[in-house]
């Protein structure tokens, strides 16, 4: 059977952490642990007393660095173990009881209940796992409709190629599309269009047109990545990147904390313009790209992301289902009527029409069910969720995001492009400090404007 039908997000089929690295990690060492620490003492000789312990217990030590902390008094200390050597339990146990605080980060996180999954750090960290893809450019199932056709396979190596190349900071990689690509895009283009103003959401065709205007969206166009990054990043700070094929739900997510998101660069098969397997440029651009440059839904996209940082595996599943109902199926009330924001329904001639019919079932978003629902990946939503407002949604977000269980909060700083751990009164007072600083900055604003 065909659907015309977007698949954009992939629940994880996996969760045995084959696809989290940690920090500097090659990803054929999986068994290494890194530890962040602070000895009880500030004394002479306090590193060499832990480091001695590992000695003790047979475990090799690859690399060692210190820094000054920002938690307490001193210095803490950063210690790549090779956990695949000696007695690596007990050694932590020992360490614990000489520290202040120690922190473990581990790609192997679930054999040691006191470790968390690795996550990026700074926004160029994204490079370490923006290939950890669950298929790569030829790689096609049986029944796609392109698995016969030789031509357009290497085409898609071409495009996973370029994707798998690049790193933080190049340009976005130029892509001269051939004219049957161009022409499968304007079959899609043409039909949306003719939707778009009284199916989609407000917001969505306030910046539509934008779009045209800027990145040059048109039927007989396919916009390049670069012209449309740097559209959406003076909009709300969000921008691109291209990714070779299908993420972990865990790495997709990290990927929002930052404001990026990663997209594919490759077109469906012509024989089926108007069906996919996966998502392509059409779900990307047309689907995903308007909203990311309304403030409220890129700052409600951005709060998924950063509640997934750190997380049980469990609540990133649930995380991804929520992403699952809002950003790619969701639906919201304007002025007493229904109207589609999600990607998948943005993008997909056939299930934009059918989600405002009364066929589907339609509920209230509140993450805490919609988070553990079941849904259908080959076939259009029997159900779907509502916002009242992108704000609502995101207020909502927040919430459940305060119920995951991990030992510190997280922050998204702008300026330095990082995410800063929050698991020390230091750091929460310092930041409390900068915020009275804004607030007042704000109050005298509003004194002025009653003046």
């Amino acid at each position: 059977m065909v659907y015309d039908k977007q698949i954009s997000f992939e629940k994880p089929t996996r969760v045995d952490g084959t696809s989290y690295i940690a920090e500097g990690i090659d990803p054929q060492e999986a068994n290494n642990v890194f530890l962040m620490f602070s000895p009880n003492k500030e004394e002479a000789g306090a590193l060499a007393k832990v480091l001695n312990i590992f000695e003790s217990h047979k475990v090799n030590l690859v690399h060692i660095e210190s820094r000054s902390s920002t938690k307490v008094p001193g210095y803490e200390f950063f210690v790549e173990c090779d956990g695949k050597c000696g007695s690596i339990g007990k050694a932590l146990d020992d360490v614990r009881t000489h520290c202040t605080y120690m922190n473990i980060i581990s790609r192997d996180y679930k054999d040691n209940e006191n470790a968390v999954p690795w996550f990026p750090r700074r926004i160029r960290d994204l490079d370490r796992f923006a290939n950890q893809i669950l298929s790569y450019g030829a790689e096609l199932d049986s029944d796609h409709p392109g698995f016969t056709d030789a031509v357009y396979r290497n085409r898609r190596k071409y495009f996973a190629d370029i994707a798998y190349n690049y790193k933080h900071g190049e340009p976005l990689p130029h892509v001269e599309y051939t004219e049957e690509e161009t022409a499968t895009w304007g079959i899609i283009f043409n039909q949306l269009t003719k939707l778009y103003k009284t199916h989609a959401c407000r917001e969505f065709n306030h910046v539509f047109p934008l779009l045209i205007d800027n990145c040059g969206y048109r039927a007989d166009n396919i916009p390049q990545l670069e012209d449309v990054s740097s559209f959406l990043k003076d909009c709300t700070g969000f921008t691109l990147r291209p990714v070779a094929g299908l993420l972990s739900s865990r790495d997709f997510l990290a990927g929002l904390a930052f404001r990026v998101f990663h997209s594919t660069q490759y077109i469906r098969h012509p024989s089926k313009p108007m069906y996919t397997p996966e998502p392509d440029v059409c779900h990307e651009l047309l689907g995903h790209v308007p909203l990311f440059a309304d403030p409220a839904f890129a700052q409600f996209s951005q709060e998924i992301g950063l509640a997934s940082l750190g997380a049980p595996d469990d609540y990133v599943e649930k995380l991804a289902t929520i992403f699952w109902f809002t950003v790619e199926y969701g639906l919201c009330r304007e002025d007493g009527q229904l109207k589609a924001y999600g990607a998948g329904l943005l993008s997909s001639y056939g299930e934009l029409q059918y989600c405002l019919t009364d066929k589907p079932e339609i509920r209230d978003f509140e993450p805490t069910v919609t988070g553990v629902t079941k849904y259908p990946i080959t076939k259009f939503q029997e159900v779907y969720y509502v916002a009242e407002s992108f704000e609502s949604a995101k207020e909502k977000t927040i919430k459940f995001a305060n119920t995951v269980p991990r030992p510190f909060g997280v922050r998204y700083n702008a300026y330095t492009q990082s995410i800063e751990v929050l698991d020390s009164k230091a750091q929460i007072q310092n930041l409390m400090s900068n915020i009275g600083v804004e607030f007042n900055i704000l109050n005298n604003a509003v004194r002025k404007l009653k003046v």
